[in-house]
């Protein structure tokens, strides 16, 4: 098959993009209204629509809420805590009204506002850059001059788009004491190449998302041009690394901003083990929350009003480093994992705790067994595989497969006797009688020997039973280029954190193939890819568990 194109990535957009947008939660048209006058009181005080003017005249379209008389938390001046809420990619400022109505019945003023670029907002898309971190200011700025906000309690909390603007905002201006970033990212560049490979069906979704609502700036559009046809990604990594908080954690610790992380285990934009990388570094009062699902699945119920246990958490966050209340979150374990496919919740003191130790197989030629330290010698073997060649083993669809894991407790699943051999890898462990607590990034080790000068292998990792049927715990792309052909080199695919509980009995399946829909590999057809192990250097899969 012919390697991935713009028109076949945004075909696969088409596919899904209804569900993204039910995902990204329901966007309703915003009435043409500039600076309205406050509507008539509601239960948590009064709203009105708003225009806001960036330092560049672009036009902001906003909401903003403000606590009923008499509502607690106001200074002696009558200043409320603020809370800023920049819309997710594609939705508008009213997508976060049932929080808004929320946060101003606690005491907060809230200002929510739609992105440059998209609905009725001017400008175009900026994804993150320069000129939407300068809004966030601008924001703030506007609140502090048109609502009774509080200049020295100023927070943000935000959905995809919103969450990675928050971070951003973190990093840029120091009024800003909390951040909740609920299904946002810390690394753009990991989110469109991590492991040297791109991320098309994920950047096809977005696009996809972008185009009904938004305007492309000519960079956006030169830089997702760009990626489709695997053209300059110096140049598209350059774009990635300013838009990335990971770039500027530093500012972020020296801020001392609180830092709340809420992603999904299985989201297909933003994976887990970016969040996580992010968290260890960070130094300020931060919390990591993962739970099942995809991208925004999780705090979807939220946004239609109802109870919803991550917008919960980030409202305890907000109360207790915003408002200041020290009773509001009185949780000591910062890191709260729901494991999968249970569901059920453990807690953490930090991410070093959640595994407490490695567990070492041997990729045999057969099987994988366990590598005993001091043991004999690994035994060498080779297998060849067909290369770009579908093997049925699959990391699944952008934004749908982590919904149906969270919903019914089914990730991408196979049926390992009946995967393409030729195309792929297959060794299997031996059953777990007990079973296996995995936490967090499993890591393969083999070489690599191929007929062309790149590729790109993709690792997956299932949990399968008596029957031979396969779930897929986790997996990972990686690339490689510049090779010289016929010449081994050694290869190493981290895959994707996750927290899965092996049930007693059931099996490991590691497969290694060439080709997956979700990336745009680099293997080309007809080429041929040898997977290895000598004794000098044996294949191994890493297991992180409890």
């Amino acid at each position: 098959m012919e390697r991935p194109t713009p028109s076949r990535g945004r075909r696969t957009a088409s596919a899904v993009l209804a569900a993204a947008l039910v995902l990204g939660g329901a966007a309703v048209a915003r009435p043409a209204v500039a600076d309205a006058p406050p509507a008539a009181s509601v239960r948590a005080g009064s709203f009105r629509l708003a225009d806001i003017p960036a330092k560049d005249g672009v036009v902001l379209k906003a909401d903003a809420f403000t606590p009923a008389a008499g509502t607690p938390w106001a200074d002696p001046r009558g200043r409320y805590p603020l809370v800023v809420q920049p819309a997710s990619w594609g939705q508008n400022d009213l997508e976060y009204v049932a929080q808004g109505r929320a946060l101003a019945a606690e005491g907060y003023v809230v200002v929510t506002y739609t992105v440059r670029g998209f609905w009725g907002s001017g400008g175009e898309v900026d994804v993150a850059g320069p000129k939407d971190v300068a809004d966030i200011s601008t924001v703030i700025d506007w609140a502090l001059a048109h609502t009774p906000a509080d200049p020295d309690r100023v927070g943000m909390v935000g959905l995809s788009l919103g969450g990675g603007l928050t971070l951003l905002g973190a990093a840029d201006d120091p009024r800003i004491k909390a951040v909740a970033s609920l299904s946002g990212w810390a690394d753009l560049t990991d989110s469109l190449y991590s492991g040297r490979t791109r991320h098309l069906q994920a950047a096809a979704v977005l696009a996809g998302i972008q185009a009904p609502t938004g305007r492309k700036s000519p960079e956006f559009a030169r830089v997702l041009d760009d990626l489709f046809a695997d053209r300059d990604l110096p140049g598209v990594v350059d774009w990635a690394d300013v838009r990335s908080p990971a770039r500027r954690l530093d500012r972020i610790n020296a801020n001392g901003t609180a830092v709340l992380l809420a992603n999904a285990w299985g989201d297909s934009f933003f994976n887990p083990s970016q969040v996580t990388d992010f968290y260890q570094r960070l130094t300020v009062p931060k919390r990591l929350e993962l739970r099942p699902g995809d991208h925004a699945s999780q705090e979807f119920t939220g946004l239609l009003g109802l109870d919803n246990a991550t917008w919960n958490s980030a409202r305890r966050w907000l109360d207790r480093y915003v408002k200041g209340d020290p009773a509001a979150d009185t949780r000591t374990q910062p890191v709260q994992l729901d494991v999968r496919p249970s569901g059920t919740t453990e807690s953490h003191p930090d991410w070093q705790s959640v595994s407490s130790r490695s567990e070492r197989l041997a990729i045999d030629a057969d099987d994988l067994a366990a590598a005993a330290p001091g043991g004999p010698a690994a035994a060498e073997w080779r297998t060849t595989v067909l290369g770009d060649t579908p093997s049925g083993a699959s990391g699944g669809v952008a934004l749908l497969s982590g919904l149906v894991d969270q919903t019914v407790h089914q990730p991408p699943t196979v049926v390992v006797p009946l995967l393409a051999r030729p195309a792929a890898v297959v060794r299997q462990s031996q059953p777990y009688p007990q079973g296996l607590s995995l936490r967090g990034a499993a890591r393969v080790h083999t070489t690599v020997t191929a007929t062309a000068p790149q590729g790109t292998v993709v690792a997956y990792l299932y949990d399968v039973d008596a029957l031979g049927i396969g779930r897929l715990i986790s997996h990972a792309p990686q690339s490689w280029s510049g090779r010289a052909p016929g010449q081994p080199f050694p290869l190493d695919v981290p895959l994707f954190t996750t927290a899965y509980d092996l049930p007693a009995g059931h099996h490991l399946a590691l497969v290694l193939g060439t080709r997956d829909a979700l990336y745009g590999g680099e293997t080309p057809l007809g080429s041929r890819v040898t997977f290895g192990s000598s004794a000098a250097d044996p294949a191994t899969l890493t297991l992180p568990v409890r």
